[in-house]
């Protein structure tokens, strides 16, 4: 039997390439997605991290239910080299809203950094050390998506928080180029929900009638300014000059210094 040669078939390749419209073979839709993470990444991990992590492979997966997750250690080279994972579902990346898919990105940023620094909680768990470093670069975890969820457990979501550090930086960035180059067709063609990571302050769409709100500066840990009141008020902070926000109304736990975020509708 005649075997046929690595040079025929690659002709036959490079004819059928010729074929192909010059537009359509320019095209690297893999390069530019993949192009993208990794400028994505390498850009928190600069504003959020200080470049202290180290690189991860980042690939796409469609878990029900699921924005991204974190695995540690999970691909190795011939010559032992290992790496981590950080997979992202594309499902649910809102091109109008891109800041929600960064988000997620520096979701899973922080459980690497736990990883490799800290100490992170058994299987799933999102522990209190991971919801700190969260908090600190402007994340607000929550088991529900909303304001007042609790901060740490198996499943967890997160808001961002209005004028932190991660919005700041995620604002830049989206300045300078778009998160993502390819986005998933029916992403551009229907209206889709809210990505999980709303912006802290704006208002679930539960009843309001009959509820009081906290309302706070931008600027709450400088000047303190704060008051209660019925939703939808425009009050300026009167030091700042700024629209004080809503927010969860807070309660000091003793001891450990620590903010517990309470039911706005408690």
């Amino acid at each position: 039997m005649q075997r046929t040669s690595t040079a025929a078939i690659w002709n036959v390749h490079y004819k059928t390439v010729r074929l192909m419209k010059q537009s359509d073979y320019g095209l690297k839709p893999s390069q530019d997605m993949y192009e993208d993470w990794q400028n994505n990444y390498d850009f928190l991990n600069e504003r959020l991290f200080g470049f202290e992590l180290p690189n991860c492979l980042i690939t796409l997966q469609r878990r029900n239910g699921t924005y991204g997750y974190f695995k540690a250690e999970t691909f190795k080279r011939e010559d032992g080299e290992q790496c981590d994972e950080i997979a992202l579902n594309p499902s649910h990346y809102d091109p109008d809203q891109p800041i929600g898919l960064l988000s997620t990105l520096a979701h899973e940023m922080v459980h690497l950094w736990q990883h490799h620094y800290g100490s992170p909680g058994r299987g799933r768990y999102h522990n209190r050390e991971w919801a700190d470093k969260m908090i600190a670069l402007g994340l607000q975890p929550s088991h529900t998506g909303k304001p007042g969820g609790r901060e740490t457990g198996d499943t967890m979501n997160h808001l961002i928080i209005r004028d932190g550090t991660f919005e700041r930086s995620a604002n830049e960035l989206l300045q300078i180029r778009p998160a993502m180059t390819w986005v998933e067709r029916d992403m551009l063609n229907k209206e889709t929900p809210l990505p999980s990571s709303t912006i802290l302050d704006e208002e679930t769409s539960a009843p309001k009638s009959g509820r009081r709100f906290r309302y706070e500066c931008p600027y709450y840990e400088v000047c303190r300014q704060c008051f209660e009141g019925r939703y939808g008020l425009a009050v300026l902070c009167k030091e700042h000059q700024l629209e004080m926000t809503i927010v969860p109304r807070k309660k000091r736990r003793a001891g450990d210094g620590l903010t517990e975020t309470l039911a706005i509708d408690a």
